[in-house]
């Protein structure tokens, strides 16, 4: 069964407390939070205040996704507030393999988030290092886009990395997951689904999301 991670970004933000008790209740298993900071991506979200505010709210995994610059910065605020992994985009990391030490330094799990213009060969020399890659099936910055096709493609190059070297990586699968192209995006290879729309704007949540856990 796939880990299902909602995204908090498509929460009602007027009435979270409700919104958090549902996920509780249900069979998701993360909470996954998207951290921008209007530079990295055309749109601002929250930042740790916020996330230790989830992190009150629940004892599932709060998968924080930093799609910001410089996190090196704010690695340290967001292990404070109570992020259980961490994952900084390639794109916006020129010293990628020191973030992902610092990450772990902190005590967090570390992951390395991907766009879609990004070969998968690009994490080679890092993948050993990581627990999750964050693949981006949208373009980051936004909710509700479609996925990208190609996305699945990329799923399959990523899992014969991954299996060829034996390594225990999870690949997550971020933008445009809907019940209808979940199977196959599993089928590729995906270990972790994110939905934010899909969950959140559904009639019926939990059933949603205990619908997603059985692809």
């Amino acid at each position: 069964m796939p880990i299902i991670a909602p995204s908090l970004l498509s929460a009602n933000f007027l009435n979270l407390e409700a919104d958090c008790k549902m996920l509780n209740e249900s069979e998701a298993d993360w909470y996954h939070l998207d951290v921008m900071d209007g530079r990295f991506v055309p749109n601002i979200s929250f930042g740790p205040m916020l996330v230790e505010f989830f992190r009150k709210a629940t004892t599932k995994t709060c998968d924080v996704h930093l799609m910001i610059v410089e996190p090196e910065k704010f690695a340290e605020q967001f292990k404070n507030a109570g992020a259980d992994i961490l994952s900084v985009h390639i794109e916006a990391c020129p010293h990628l393999h020191r973030n992902i030490q610092q990450i772990k330094s902190l005590g967090m799990k570390a992951g390395v988030a991907i766009n879609p213009h990004t070969p998968v060969s690009e994490l080679s020399d890092v993948l050993a290092d990581i627990d999750l890659v964050c693949m981006m099936s949208v373009n980051p910055g936004f909710g509700g886009q479609k996925f990208i096709p190609h996305t699945l493609e990329k799923i399959k190059e990523l899992r014969k990395m991954i299996d060829e070297r034996k390594l225990k990586v999870q690949i997550e699968i971020d933008g445009g997951v809907t019940l209808e192209n979940a199977s196959s995006i599993v089928a590729a290879g995906a270990d972790v689904l994110v939905a934010g729309n899909t969950v959140f704007k559904s009639a019926d949540p939990k059933n949603t999301i205990s619908m997603l856990k059985q692809f």
